[in-house]
């Protein structure tokens, strides 16, 4: 019976990992918002991901809640990007001056990525659903700032100061990345990534002072 078991265990498909998990998201999202720039959100189906993915549509169902979220994994880059700077944001410096030594704004990706993001969130500019996606994942950022900026000046998460400092560093991001994809239709550069973090530094030292 222990072997027959045992058998049962070899024969059975192995378990995936988070990581691996996470990066057949990260393909998913990535195919998905390829068709949506292709073909449209309206247009595009959740076979149709499916297929393109090469997995089945209840495969799809179980890492996304619809076909519009499929953008998220992508998407989320922007606002892993700066989370990450906050994280690591030295007390001895001002986060401009961190910022502009650690950031870029799009965490951990190549240059087709860089283009695929940027596309992604001109998207969002014409198709409601996309903004409301993109506004939804900006709020969690928001709540990373609160906590960073409550701890920087000693003050409890809830004080107002603290809230308004985090909404205003928020719209800011938001603010910087709309342009920086505006300006980048025609394909990113190194020159506009480093006027987009020198600008964006600009911009935080009048927030963040005193932080």
């Amino acid at each position: 019976m222990a072997e027959l078991n045992d058998r049962k265990t070899r024969r059975g498909r192995p378990p995936v990992s988070d990581r691996q998990r996470q990066q057949q998201r990260l393909e998913i999202s990535r195919l998905a918002v390829r068709l949506f720039r292709e073909q449209g959100v309206a247009a595009t189906s959740g076979d149709q991901i499916a297929s393109a993915a090469g997995v089945s549509e209840r495969t799809l169902w179980r890492y996304f809640r619809s076909k519009e979220s499929c953008i998220e994994p992508l998407l989320t880059k922007t606002i892993d990007a700066f989370e990450a700077v906050l994280r690591t944001w030295p007390p001895e410096l001002e986060l401009a001056e961190h910022l502009r030594a650690a950031y870029t704004p799009v965490l951990d990706s190549t240059w087709p990525d860089l283009d695929a993001v940027f596309g992604l969130v001109r998207m969002t500019h014409a198709e409601p659903v996309l903004r409301a996606t993109h506004l939804a994942l900006g709020e969690r950022v928001e709540s990373v700032f609160v906590d960073v900026l409550a701890e920087r000046t000693g003050m409890p998460v809830h004080t107002l100061e603290v809230r308004m400092r985090a909404a205003a560093l928020s719209s800011a991001l938001r603010a910087a990345t709309d342009h920086l994809v505006s300006v980048t239709a025609d394909g990113v550069t190194p020159e506009t990534l480093h006027e987009h973090r020198e600008s964006l530094a600009d911009c935080l030292r009048g927030l963040t002072r005193g932080s």
